[in-house]
């Protein structure tokens, strides 16, 4: 689990797994919609090297290399990098720059011991993009006689040139980091048994300012866009160990193929932000020198203004801490050619706490909360040729309080929400699947051909009752149909593409 906010890079990844809907008993708490497992470049057989470099407009340039060197029998190297700088097509001022390096080591290759050491590495520096402010229809008229230039809107993007940028350049930036060090060992005891432990420690860094053109005060109707921002300095620590154990069997003319493992972890943040001195949120001075900047022009904005304001760390941060131990079975059995049943089940015992920013007195509010999630996963295949199959399937996955460590969007925070009610209070969120669905490969088996029709459902998501109180008492649902093609038709073409529908409904979400 890599639970720091951070941005993503491709230069050091072999392959994406993406696993739809509830999948709590792969991937733990969470994982109402799915997960993504990125699998990163490792050292392999043989040597090799190959670069890219590319250029474009916007003052577009990449790099990147991978190099992979056999140093003996059964040991390699594997080394990958990257640097990016660019801009935004279209858009003023915007920019990027990023940077990284992934080593990697292993030993054993191709014999029944292997041990794997691999670090990644990754900076970004830039200058955020702000945006197009909204057609705001909320109308907050003024008292100091400046003409009205606009009428109420309709909630829509304004109208205005691409390349209009409310930052500033001296002001803004953001900047992230990443490092992640990973230790694999592997023993294979024998062709039906293997044996697998992998201990990771990451660090994740997001630090900015960033403006945001407000389009909520009133101020576009009058011509000007107050300049607000937003801030963060936040970082997240994982350490993370995992033993596992896989094989094969049969008993009589059924044979099984099956993973057990336990995990443990530990994930820590801290989130705090800047004082900006961004003035009056209704531009009472108007725009440029004589509100210091933080007000401009609707239609001409400046992003070199010579903006003057202080700024200052508040040093007044938040802190998560969760401790997660879990334990983890998986048996996919085959019947016979014709049939596959598969099942899993996961453990977690989750324990979370938060110590809130302190208070105008000193003082740290702090809340806990201890869960036992149990979540499975339950699957039929029919194969009623060699070329297609049909199944049906049932998983439940489940998002305890403070699941996201404040690095994200959560919608069951551990600290009180806006109505006072303390997330450590409340149960974890419970969420189920069905799928019924077909694949077809066709062509030789060169084109795979896929269906589906799926439900998801959220029994007790988090909602505010009629008396200002929380409960885990919501419904919400998801229906879906999803259709997919991917493979060659020809030798030379290859070809992937799909169609997906999804109907959703909040069936109680609280209020009146």
């Amino acid at each position: 689990r890599d639970i720091g906010a951070q941005s993503r890079e491709m230069f050091n990844v072999e392959s994406v797994e993406v696993t739809k809907g509830p999948a709590g008993a792969y991937d733990g708490r969470g994982s109402a919609g799915g997960s993504i497992n990125i699998v990163s470049k490792s050292p392999k057989p043989g040597s090799f090297a190959e670069g890219n470099l590319g250029v474009g407009n916007a003052s577009y340039k990449r790099g990147t290399a991978d190099a992979n060197w056999q140093f003996s029998g059964h040991a390699a190297v594997r080394f990958n990098a990257m640097f990016q700088d660019a801009g935004v097509p279209g858009r003023d001022s915007t920019h990027q720059e990023r940077w990284g390096f992934a080593p990697s080591v292993a030993l054993g290759l191709g014999g029944p011991t292997r041990l794997t050491l691999s670090y990644y590495h990754m900076e970004t520096n830039g200058l955020p993009d702000t945006g197009m402010p909204y057609n705001n229809p909320n109308f907050v008229p003024r008292t100091d006689g400046r003409p009205r230039t606009r009428l109420p809107g309709d909630g829509s993007p304004l109208k205005l040139p691409r390349n209009t940028y409310y930052g500033l350049v001296d002001r803004d930036f953001r900047k992230d980091s990443a490092d992640v060090a990973t230790i694999r060992f592997e023993h294979d005891f024998s062709p039906a048994l293997k044996f697998r432990n992998q201990t990771r420690i990451a660090k994740t860094s997001q630090d900015y300012i960033w403006t945001q053109p407000d389009d909520s005060q009133g101020n576009l109707y009058y011509g000007m866009i107050w300049r607000r921002t937003n801030t963060r300095v936040a970082t997240a620590n994982t350490i993370a160990n995992q033993t596992d154990l896989s094989g094969e069997f049969a008993t009589g003319t059924i044979k099984h193929k099956y993973a057990f493992g336990v995990e443990f972890a530990q994930e820590k943040s801290e989130n705090d932000s800047y004082n900006v001195a961004t003035g009056s949120n209704r531009c009472p001075s108007g725009p440029g020198a004589a509100g210091g900047y933080n007000c401009t022009t609707l239609y001409n904005p400046n992003p070199n203004d010579p903006w003057a304001g202080a700024i200052s760390r508040v040093n007044n941060p938040t802190n998560s801490k969760t401790n997660t131990s879990s334990v983890y079975a998986f048996d996919s059995i085959e019947l016979n050619k014709q049939w596959l049943l598969n099942a899993g089940v996961r453990f977690d015992r989750y324990s979370t706490e938060f110590q809130a920013a302190r208070a105008a007195n000193g003082t740290r509010a702090e809340y806990s909360r201890d869960d036992n999630l149990f979540n499975y996963q339950l699957g039929v295949v029919y194969k009623p040729v060699d070329n297609a199959s049909f199944y049906v399937s049932y998983g439940t996955s489940s998002t305890p309080a403070g699941s996201f460590l404040a690095q994200g969007s959560d919608g069951n925070a551990l600290a009180p929400d806006r109505a006072g009610n303390r997330g450590d209070q409340l149960a974890p969120e419970k969420n189920r699947a069905f799928e019924i669905g077909t694949k077809w490969d066709v062509l030789r088996k060169r084109l795979a051909l896929t269906a589906a029709i799926f439900r998801v459902e959220t029994t007790n998501a988090r909602i505010i009752l009629e008396d200002g109180l929380a409960a885990m008492a919501g419904n919400k649902r998801v229906d879906d149909i999803e259709l997919g093609f991917s493979g060659n038709v020809t030798d030379q073409w290859a070809v992937f593409g799909g169609y997906t529908h999804l109907k959703s409904e909040l069936r109680n979400n609280g209020g009146s």
